[in-house]
């Protein structure tokens, strides 16, 4: 059975003191492959030394993160495009809509969504789809440009039940990640409703975990 890391920020600043030995200890315990998701162009160079480190356990995804869309955004659009265009990868991600921390820049979020939705189909690549706080403005784009190109999935799902199944309409999978353990989450209360297949079980990321407990980041195993 290949076990893998759906989607992990392994390059960044927080790992540095310690990722060799993490990536180690997790591919001894059968974990064999880091799906691998991009934030912006500040962090090329970093994926790909994490790549180069580990050739054959890293796949790396290309996209501009929605919480990283500013006044650049055509500049770092282009370089998205650029390195597509490049070399492959395996994914466009993360991508998507962000309304939790600002909305100063929600047309450029959703222009920059749309645009590179539209470069993974022509790439033939599944799209990696941040959502918060965003469902109607996310739904509204993928009911514009549904076709038999769409696929993807939703990271760290934490919609409703109806929510859920707008998205898997939309040839989505969902990403279950450590908001299933909430008490407030809810999602646990109607997972059983969901094909196991269409379920993508994933590791507490850092910042849920942080709510819960004083770590300093979040172990694969």
């Amino acid at each position: 059975m290949i076990i893998s890391d759906t989607h992990t920020h392994l390059y960044t600043e927080q790992f540095k003191d310690d990722r060799d030995e993490m990536i180690q200890r997790a591919l001894k315990a059968g974990v064999s492959r880091f799906f691998v998701p991009a934030i912006d162009s500040t962090y090329i160079n970093e994926m790909l030394d994490l790549e180069n480190s580990f050739p054959n356990n890293t796949f790396l995804m290309m996209g501009l993160h929605p919480t990283h869309v500013k006044e650049n955004v055509e500049e770092e659009l282009a370089f998205v495009k650029k390195w597509l265009d490049k070399r492959a990868f395996y994914a466009v991600g993360e991508i998507g809509i962000d309304l939790y921390w600002d909305k100063t820049f929600l047309k450029s979020q959703q222009i920059a969504f749309k645009t590179q939705i539209q470069w993974a189909k022509e790439k033939n690549l599944p799209i990696v789809i941040h959502c918060r706080d965003s469902f109607d403005e996310i739904f509204e784009i993928l009911n514009e440009v549904k076709d038999e190109k769409l696929f993807g999935i939703f990271h760290c799902f934490t919609g409703t039940l109806e929510q859920a199944h707008k998205a898997i309409s939309y040839n989505m999978k969902l990403g279950i990640g450590g908001v299933v353990t909430f008490k407030n989450g809810k999602i646990d209360q109607f997972l059983n409703k969901i094909p196991l297949k269409i379920l993508s079980w994933k590791s507490m990321r850092p910042t849920w975990l942080q709510l819960l407990f004083q770590f300093d980041q979040n172990l694969i195993i």
